[in-house]
């Protein structure tokens, strides 16, 4: 009885009182607000280093994500969550200074100050994957409901949402000189800005919200999720950390609902992100001029405001196999679309495949939080974006290993051609691959998570959160 009453207390009282909550939406909206985004492969031009380069430097970031995510994880379960977002946010101000300040003129020094920034990043990300969520998780349970944690995605993302908008518009304003003269000739200012200039503007903005973000984390409360754990030297948070990695990935595997979870999610994950970072070159294709594409992923971010409420809805009426159908549908018809190319209606599919990955960052953080022990959550969320980031990398492999053989074969078919169609016609054939890629790896994880889930109502476990 005392258990329903303390239950009932808890449930009266709004998640957004407690302050880690509060300061999770601060640090997942700062910390992804990169006014460099809509402008990305442009900066780096811009700063003088070649696209072989620009492969490389990303090549490195994804790198570094991959060899730090577990055991980040780890850590953050060992000697706290809020050490590892206090070290995300210091990695952040000091990539984001590292760019604001290079000097231009000088490639070989800009390369190295731009791989520096590449592993940075790649480090504060690995080091802000999991570990904000699992404090956040965690002190809902504390001083809280876990059963509100859905709310909480549901303002997390609709506040993400807003601040893409923001970034993605401001940003590419401030970059563009003619606009930025345009209006300082308006304030009535005799200043005229070159894109030397212009070209750090995002960078400074980003800068300023990395600041805000390394102080979020610095006000953020630590949670123990069980006693008050003592100090541990060096060499026994490393063995500590050694040993929770272990049994986090022992437990996923012998955990069936964890294990497909992670799987499916993996699925939709990388199939729709490699899409998501080629969308340039199929707006091109579809009539749409450059000047709307800052305005396209703004409209697109929109999605964040309204898909994780329905997502919620659709967590809380049914089960997570109706779910996981209704995203491999939806997917599926907006991998199709793209396929035609249709000019302007195209963005319908591109809106669908977006709206998908809303739907898989709600449910995956919603069914793994509900399932998986205080003391381990951060290095199972790991472990979940490494999933994420291997199975990217895959298909990005693939994807250029694919893109040879067709152009190998058109050239040959076709003779000489101008390297423009080359390219265009590639593309194109390229993407008809994608929809029976999804079927071949969607079909296979069917009977993977046949044979896991041996028990039809095994699924139904996370109905009990730890």
């Amino acid at each position: 009885m005392s258990s329903l009453l303390y239950s009932d207390r808890k449930s009266n009282s709004s998640p957004f009182k407690i302050r880690n909550i509060r300061l999770f939406i601060a640090f997942r909206v700062f910390f992804n607000s990169r006014f460099y985004y809509p402008v990305f492969a442009i900066l780096f031009l811009d700063f003088g280093l070649t696209l072989d380069q620009f492969a490389i430097l990303n090549l490195v970031w994804a790198l570094t994500i991959v060899l730090l995510e577990i055991p980040s994880g780890a850590l953050a379960d060992s000697i706290g969550r809020k050490n590892l977002l206090v070290f995300a946010g210091s990695c952040m101000v000091i990539e984001m200074a590292l760019l604001c300040f290079v000097p231009l003129g000088n490639p070989q020094l800009t390369f190295y100050i731009f791989l520096a920034n590449r592993v940075l990043s790649g480090g504060a990300e690995a080091a802000a994957s999991g570990a904000d969520e699992a404090l956040a998780y965690d002190a809902l349970k504390a001083e809280g409901n876990p059963d509100d944690w859905g709310k909480v995605l549901v303002r997390q993302m609709g506040f993400r949402s807003i601040g893409f908008i923001v970034t993605m518009s401001l940003g590419a304003a401030v970059y563009d000189p003619e606009l930025v003269n345009h209006l300082i000739d308006r304030l009535g200012w005799h200043i005229s800005l070159t894109q030397s200039v212009t070209l750090r503007f995002p960078l400074y903005l980003t800068l300023a919200t990395a600041v805000l973000t390394l102080l979020v984390t610095l006000f953020m409360k630590s949670v123990r999720p069980q006693e008050e754990v003592r100090e541990k030297s060096g060499g026994e948070a490393l063995i500590k950390t050694f040993k929770l990695t272990m049994a986090a990935g022992n437990w996923i595997i012998k955990t069936p609902f964890a294990l497909v979870i992670i799987a499916v999610a993996m699925i939709f994950d990388h199939v729709i992100r490699m899409l998501i970072t080629l969308n340039s070159q199929y707006y091109r294709l579809i009539d749409l001029p450059e000047s709307l594409f800052g305005l396209i992923g703004s409209g697109l971010a929109l999605l964040g405001l309204f898909i994780p409420r329905l997502a919620l809805k659709l967590a809380e009426k049914h089960t997570p196999l109706f779910n996981m159908g209704m995203m491999a549908v939806v997917t599926l018809t907006g991998l199709w679309g793209i396929t035609l190319f249709l000019p302007v209606f195209g963005l319908i599919p591109i809106a669908l495949l977006s709206s998908v990955m809303y739907f898989d960052g709600f449910f995956v953080s919603h069914y793994l939080n509900r399932i998986t022990d205080s003391s381990q959550r951060a290095t199972v969320l790991s472990f979940k974006g490494l999933s994420f980031n291997l199975a990217y990398g895959f298909i990005c492999l693939l994807y250029a290993l694919l893109l040879h053989m067709l152009r190998s074969r058109a050239s040959g078919l076709n003779g000489p051609i101008a390297e423009g169609q080359l390219e265009n016609s590639v593309f194109i054939q390229s993407i008809h691959w994608f929809p029976w890629y999804f079927v071949a790896v969607f079909c296979v994880f069917l009977v993977f998570a046949r044979r896991q889930l041996k028990h039809p109502k095994e699924h139904r476990s996370m109905e009990q959160p730890n």
